[in-house]
């Protein structure tokens, strides 16, 4: 089979939702595997044809016999490994988080292995790494130590284990990649989703506090989506994970970047004076040595194009006020 067929797992996530959008407006046969069938962020992104072109199956990633049947029934050539609950819900639900995120990604290298086919990519997260204060300053190093501090971050740091495991004794090859504060339509869960959220309360010309005042990696939802599928592209033999960069971006300048695109917000936005425990920022060398000049779009045009789509979709009616009220909540 010469014919690239990508299966995406977690594509109903904000990621996923984005990673599907590249690979069908290219023209890529793309299936994706999620336990849910709600596609209000898909819808964000695809249109209608351009959803018509994927093939949704409806599966358990914590059960096998499903991820196997999805092999089965789509035959991909390529695994794009994303589906897996966020830090708050493994926080609340540690045991569902534990099956989700771990035995969940046993399941889908088992099913690469059975399948025959030899590389999958994976998101991990960093929040496999420690607080800042353990790493001194400058940007955190591919090597750096890993120390998480939440159950979200220990199962994510397994799952990299995991990985290295099935390369020593199986010889799949694997990329995992360590997304930090994705930001763009389609992201409205997790602890750093509030700066998205400030940006659909632009689109509707709500007041709205962001929950926290750190600098950070910033990263648009479309660039990491093109990571992943550059990564599983990637002609690499062995196992590793790397750091994904992106620019290192404050709160107060991600207000102002808001204000910028809709200056009818100035004196609508605020935050939180509660600084995130993580490194400001990440070093992404290792990445683009493996798969080239990584995408970096520009805060304010990320920007832009988040509140854009926002306005439109709620001109269209692919976003009732209601459900844009009820995501800033």
């Amino acid at each position: 089979m010469n014919e690239e067929r990508f299966l995406v797992t977690g594509a109903l996530g904000c990621i996923g939702a984005w990673t599907v959008r590249n690979l069908a407006r290219e023209g890529t046969p793309t299936g994706t595997l999620d336990l849910s069938q709600k596609k209000h962020r898909l819808q964000l992104l695809l249109s209608e044809g351009e959803m018509a072109r994927v093939q949704f199956m409806q599966g358990d990633i914590a059960k096998l016999e499903d991820v196997e049947k999805a092999f089965h029934e789509f035959q991909p050539t390529h695994i794009i490994h994303l589906a897996a609950l966020l830090l708050p819900l493994c926080k609340a639900n540690p045991p569902l988080g534990a099956l989700v995120n771990v035995v969940g990604t046993v399941n889908m290298f088992e099913a690469v292995k059975h399948a025959g086919l030899k590389s999958m990519v994976f998101a991990s997260t960093t929040a496999v790494y420690g607080i800042a204060d353990e790493y001194g300053s400058g940007k955190l190093e591919h090597d750096a130590l890993l120390n998480p501090r939440s159950h979200y971050g220990v199962y994510k740091q397994a799952n990299e284990g995991t990985a290295r495991v099935y390369w020593l004794e199986d010889g799949i090859s694997s990329i995992g990649l360590r997304p930090y504060t994705v930001y763009g339509a389609g992201r409205d869960q997790g602890m750093t989703s509030t700066p998205t959220k400030a940006m659909l309360a632009a689109a509707l010309g709500r007041s709205y506090r962001i929950t926290y005042s750190s600098r950070c990696a910033f990263q648009y939802g479309d660039d990491m989506a093109k990571m992943f599928i550059m990564a599983a592209r990637a002609s690499f033999n062995g196992t590793e994970v790397f750091n994904v960069g992106g620019d290192s971006v404050s709160v107060p300048e991600i207000i102002t970047a808001i204000e910028s695109v809709a200056p009818e917000m100035r004196g609508k936005l605020t935050y939180d004076d509660v600084p995130l425990p993580f490194p400001e920022d990440v070093d992404n060398r290792a990445l683009t040595a493996v798969v080239g000049l990584l995408p970096n779009t520009d805060l304010l045009d990320g920007v832009r194009e988040t509140i854009e789509i926002f306005k439109q979709a709620l001109k269209d009616g692919r976003m009732t006020v209601e459900d844009a009220e009820a995501i800033l909540k």
